[in-house]
């Protein structure tokens, strides 16, 4: 045996031989080396819909992936004016110099093909608010179109799990609140179970339906179609109780509306009040601007003066508005956030201040909620196409 391996190992070898080996070696190397190809498409639409006052804007951001499921998303844009982010919902959004990025949150972090996710910001300007133009969602320019990011050989193996539904939590993230609901549970367009068509005064021809079309998280909404004149009273209506729920009372809401807040006086917000025998404490507009109002008194906050007014804001049309109320019931102060900025003009801490509070502290005694009401109430002229969803009410605060 010992000969027979000294042979071999000082055998010459043939030339033959030789290039066989190193066939063989090429094509090891090439099984070892080749990278596999992750041929994928990328592709995006982004609907930027911007409403904005002097010095202040909001944008709801719309973003559809075209192309291949992505695990995780990054958008990027720059502003060509002088916008600031102050705050963001549905998203992370940070900002350095001109440039933005919105990363998802965890439950809609993932979007797969055809998918789309929703998120808002809230931002302020000196000079200038153009609407940005060119976005990029992980990198990829969004026109619209389809490419593929690598003409390689597409991979042969499935995806061994679909990808996670961008679908948030029922009630948009308020689990231990007294309410908290995203109307997902909803079955047919009638509201049912713990809600129910009301018309607390008198009925016209407004209407209260569940809308699969129209959501802001999941697949479902409440949509209030109301009409103008006193006697056209339509409200979603809480069936259950609400009196044990404080001493602070948050309310939560997500709102769209088609038609800017009128001159005249209307409320979608109605909130039966046991301090006033019943009659409510409601929220809505006026001379174009958010406003509280008193039934039992007709007091306002704020003042509907010029000045007052303008301490106000409009609540924007076209896109989601997270409207967050809160009522202090041992001492009566109230406090409201427009998509997590307090507006100066509704906030009342029981201290005097000119054009705000003076006709609200003119009675002391504290409102006391014992339900909720959402719809539409227009006390002259004034239709709208309201939708309600994420509703949430408690004695603690609650995220937009």
């Amino acid at each position: 045996m010992r000969t027979l391996l000294t042979r071999l190992r000082h055998r010459p070898w043939t030339a033959a031989f030789l290039a066989a080996l190193s066939a063989v070696g090429l094509v090891l190397s090439a099984l070892v080396a080749a990278p596999v190809s992750s041929a994928a498409a990328a592709g995006c639409r982004v609907d930027y819909t911007v409403n904005q006052w002097t010095g202040g804007y909001t944008a709801a951001v719309k973003i559809t992936n075209l192309g291949d499921p992505l695990s995780g998303w990054r958008l990027t844009w720059t502003y060509a004016g002088d916008q600031k982010v102050i705050s963001s919902w549905n998203a992370t959004v940070t900002q350095s110099d001109r440039n933005v990025t919105a990363t998802g949150s965890g439950w809609n972090g993932n979007l797969g093909t055809g998918g789309s996710a929703e998120f808002g910001l809230q931002g302020s300007y000196q000079s200038a608010n153009p609407t940005p133009t060119a976005f990029a969602l992980n990198g990829v320019t969004c026109n619209g179109a389809v490419t593929p990011t690598d003409p390689g050989t597409p991979p042969t193996t499935p995806p061994t799990s679909p990808t996670p539904p961008t679908t948030p939590p029922p009630g948009g993230g308020c689990d231990g609140a007294k309410v908290c609901d995203g109307f997902e549970t909803q079955s047919g367009t009638a509201p049912s179970g713990d809600w129910k068509f009301e018309a607390p005064d008198c009925r016209g021809t407004g209407t209260v339906t569940v809308d699969s079309s129209v959501a802001h998280a999941g697949s479902k909404s409440i949509r209030v179609d109301g009409k103008a004149g006193y006697c056209n009273h339509a409200f979603l209506s809480y069936a259950k109780d609400l009196s044990a729920v404080g001493p602070q009372v948050y309310v939560r809401m997500w709102i769209r509306h088609t038609t800017a807040l009128p001159a005249a006086h209307v409320s979608f917000v109605s909130m039966p009040d046991s301090s006033q025998g019943g009659k409510t404490l409601r929220v809505g507009g006026q001379n174009s601007a958010l406003q509280w109002n008193r039934e039992i008194d007709d007091a306002t906050l704020p003042a509907q003066s010029p000045a007052g007014v303008a301490l106000s804001k409009p609540l924007p049309t076209g896109s989601w508005q997270c409207l967050k109320l809160k009522i202090d019931t041992s001492n009566g102060n109230l406090d409201t956030w427009l998509n997590g900025q307090q507006v100066e003009g509704l906030h009342a801490d029981g201290v005097p201040t000119a054009d705000i509070d003076q006709q609200w502290l003119s009675r002391t005694t504290a409102p006391r909620p014992t339900g909720l009401r959402l719809g539409w109430e227009s006390y002259g002229v004034g239709d709208d196409t309201l939708w309600f969803d994420d509703v949430a009410v408690s004695s603690s605060d609650i995220a937009c």
